[in-house]
């Protein structure tokens, strides 16, 4: 008889394997690197960003305080001193090196004034600074510090005087008397602009400005001092021209002289 041989041949044996191309996973790093790089320079930016907001703020809380003081001298506030308060506070080499534009030279204050009647200051400073994108973008952002002081200046008290009689308050050249010493009559509205801006301004009359017989052979690259009812531009803070002196008399002292149609009443 015939044996059949139920034997089953030996298969090699099976084994199971997982390919991972190597060429996804390079593609996924590839893309992955540059969005962490730019995460991490953004938070640095930001940080950076935060910490010149910081020392900004103080530089310009210390040239206010400045400038409050000087405010006794002249009722206005001069962009160009305030800038270089506000850098001298802060640190020229700090700004020189941080990301804001144009480093020291990049704070701008040309928007800060003085209020003669009410003694407040608005301090306003702008700078721009540098955004991590490439540099033909020209990408910055903008940012504004904006605040209000009152100026160190004292006050008149009003009334009666030790005589109990009504005290009023005349200049020099003036023809009339003012019961309110803080009287737009008697305060000059100074503020600072650029020579270049005088041919185009008007005063409160609708006159042109001319240039000071008195000052005006001085420095005027940091700006000129103009009042609304003038019509001479200063290079001088210290000039006669942009004085006022104001005498607090007895009413009964001011004979011959009319009243203010303003304060007056």
């Amino acid at each position: 008889m015939n044996k059949t041989n139920n034997t089953t041949p030996n298969r090699p044996s099976e084994r199971a394997s997982v390919y991972i191309p190597k060429a996804s996973v390079t593609v996924e790093a590839a893309l992955a690197l540059p969005v962490f790089f730019f995460a991490v320079i953004a938070l640095v930016y930001l940080l950076e960003i935060s910490a010149i907001q910081t020392s900004v703020k103080a530089g310009v809380h210390s040239a206010a305080k400045i400038a409050a003081k000087e405010m006794y001298l002249a009722p206005v506030i001069n962009p160009v001193k305030l800038q270089s308060d506000i850098v001298r506070a802060v640190g020229s080499g700090r700004l020189d090196r941080s990301i804001v534009v144009d480093g020291s030279s990049g704070l701008h204050c040309y928007k800060s004034y003085a209020s003669s009647s009410t003694g407040e200051m608005q301090i306003c400073v702008e700078y721009k600074v540098r955004l991590p994108l490439p540099q033909f973008t020209g990408a910055t952002a903008k940012y504004r510090e904006k605040f209000r002081m009152k100026a160190w200046t004292g006050y008149v008290k009003d009334g009666m005087d030790e005589n109990n009689e009504v005290t009023v308050y005349i200049t020099d050249t003036g023809n009339v008397y003012h019961k309110d010493y803080n009287c737009t009559y008697l305060k000059l509205s100074i503020q600072t602009v650029s020579l270049a801006a005088v041919p185009g301004m008007r005063n409160d009359s609708g006159g042109k400005y001319r240039c000071c017989e008195r000052c005006g052979g001085g420095n005027m690259i940091g700006g000129v001092y103009i009042t609304n009812d003038g019509d001479r531009y200063h290079s001088s803070l210290t000039c006669s021209g942009l004085k006022r002196t104001i005498y607090a008399v007895a009413l009964s002292e001011v004979e011959g002289k009319g009243a203010c149609s303003r304060c007056g009443q």
